[in-house]
């Protein structure tokens, strides 16, 4: 068996920390080549040196020192590989193999899509990247004749029950319809109005899965979902209408296919991320994940309801932006990232993440896209409007 090399971008977050788990267990089938990370160093330089890493990207250059000494002090001998390329320069070297795109938000788009068009197989758990390039994303692929493979627990059941493939399109294998399964977060049947005072705190705290600050918050909103919605129409070339969304709070059901013939083919399983990315990694084999078996029995009732879209308009504001195309998308997603800072440091309220979103989508011009300069154009022009906006709300 050749071992493949590995690159995670994005190691210290909690895919990339899962990640690592699977990949320690199998030391005959994978070789880490490289690790990137921002803000924990400390933990970063531990990763080098617990998996041996050949290489560690950082774009932050102040952060070189602090990250050699820790290193130093492991008598690690990673090669640190620093400055604005960096990120790029390991997704696309030639003993990377395989890359786990695991940065939350667009600063993952340039190297992911590096990545793509050097031909790595792609273990995409970076979904603002096919939320604002999709397009994009699905030209390189085809180029490179490379692989992406969902590592969104949604959109890797999707994957896992799809026929492989679709390439004329989701009706020429029967499909009618991709159901997206979502928990509902923390305030499922929750009344808008008890929202207002919602903390940060009380928004991260999901109940079924551990996930970074950010994405916590996300699909506290139902944000998360309809950005799921926009990465499912790229990775599965769906039509809108063909995408529905059901809330589903014990999170064992993590999306649903529906054939022509009335058949819902569904993936199930324990909620823990170490499932897909155990997929991704030995797809189309099957390795161990060291994760909890579903017992069935145990269960009791699965629900399933639709989604309460006057208490968590994100969702909603996502399908419009699906439905404008162009840079609606770029211009949703910037706006989420900006209103979520701006919740998380305590400058707006939870209510009104998805009014400055709505607020930003109004104000941006549309435009079309056909390069990443004029995605990385948009998504900066949206932000400056998103702040815009954020500064009105304080002030107010």
């Amino acid at each position: 068996m050749v071992s493949q090399g590995i690159t995670v971008l994005g190691s210290t977050g909690s895919i990339g920390e899962s990640t690592l788990d699977v990949l320690q267990r199998h030391p005959d089938r994978f070789h880490v080549v490289a690790l990137s990370g921002h803000d924990n160093i400390t933990r970063l330089a531990q990763q080098c040196a617990q998996h041996t890493a050949r290489y560690t990207a950082i774009s932050d250059t102040t952060k070189v020192g602090k990250l050699q000494a820790a290193l130093d002090e492991l008598d690690c001998k990673t090669e640190i590989i620093d400055g604005e390329n960096a990120l790029s320069t390991v997704a696309t070297m030639a003993e990377t193999d395989v890359v786990m795109a695991a940065i939350v938000g667009a600063a993952g788009l340039e190297p992911t899509l590096q990545a793509v068009l050097h031909g790595k197989r792609l273990l995409l758990a970076n979904k603002e990247s096919m939320v604002i390039a999709g397009e994009l994303f699905r030209r390189a692929a085809a180029d490179s004749e490379t692989t992406i493979i969902p590592v969104d627990s949604e959109h890797n059941a999707l994957f896992q029950v799809l026929p492989e493939k679709f390439d004329d399109g989701l009706e020429s294998v029967g499909v009618e319809k991709l159901i997206l399964t979502a928990s509902g977060g923390p305030f499922l049947h929750r009344a808008r109005e008890s929202l207002a005072g919602v903390t940060p705190d009380e928004a991260c705290r999901h109940p079924n899965w551990s996930m970074g600050r950010k994405i916590s918050v996300d699909s506290a909103t139902l944000m998360n979902k309809g950005l799921e919605v926009i990465e499912a129409r790229w990775l599965f070339n769906a039509r809108p209408e063909q995408i529905e969304v059901v809330i589903h709070p014990q999170s064992i059901v993590h999306s649903m296919v529906e054939y022509r013939d009335g058949s819902v083919l569904a993936q199930m399983g324990v909620p823990d991320m170490r499932t897909p990315i155990a997929q991704a990694l030995a797809w189309p084999e099957r390795i161990e994940a060291g994760v909890e078996r579903l017992h069935l029995c145990e269960m009791g009732a699965l629900e399933f309801f639709a989604p309460d879209l006057d208490s968590f308009p994100g969702l909603a504001l996502a399908f419009q932006a699906l439905q404008a195309g162009g840079n609606a998308p770029v211009n949703l997603n910037a706006a989420n990232e900006v209103a979520v800072d701006a919740f998380l440091d305590g400058r707006i309220g939870f209510l009104q993440i998805p009014s400055v979103v709505a607020a930003t989508m109004d104000s941006c011009a549309a435009g079309k896209i056909s390069s990443l300069d004029e995605v990385l154009e948009f998504d900066r022009r949206a932000r400056a409007t998103a702040n815009r906006i954020v500064q009105i709300r304080e002030s107010s």
